[in-house]
């Protein structure tokens, strides 16, 4: 088994490591106080403010589509450089935070018909009342 390191704790941290991996690390985490003290010290560092470039990047996603682009691209109404930027995001970069969009998105979009509209029904009867005259 390949050792915990300061970098596998600040992408812990971060969550964006594999499921596989994050529950490697929280199952370390709870057998070892020392890779616990490990974690305090990764956070302290991380929240006394780490200001660089590449940390103010990650934090903020600033590589990430929006929903929306998602959207688009799962309907393939982009634009092709577009498309390929987010196809490679998602599929070179691996972004656990787009990949989750993605799937929630692909799930509303597979929903029955039939669903969708018990839904809406639900939702405006539950409003009506709330709407102006």
């Amino acid at each position: 088994m390949t050792e915990i390191t300061r970098n596998t704790l600040r992408a812990y941290i971060e969550d964006s490591l594999t499921d596989a991996e994050t529950a490697r690390v929280e199952h370390a985490l709870r057998d070892s106080d020392k890779l616990r003290d490990e974690l305090r010290l990764v956070m302290q560092e991380r929240d006394r403010g780490d200001h660089s470039v590449g940390a103010v990047w990650r934090r903020a996603r600033l590589t990430c589509p929006s929903r929306e682009q998602l959207g688009s691209y799962l309907l393939q109404a982009l634009e092709p450089e577009l498309h390929e930027y987010i196809q490679f995001h998602l599929e070179t970069v691996a972004c656990p935070f787009c990949l989750a969009n993605l799937t929630d998105l692909q799930s509303l979009q597979q929903e029955a018909a039939p669903q969708v509209q018990t839904r809406r029904r639900r939702f405006f009867h539950s409003s009506a009342g709330l709407l102006p005259k």
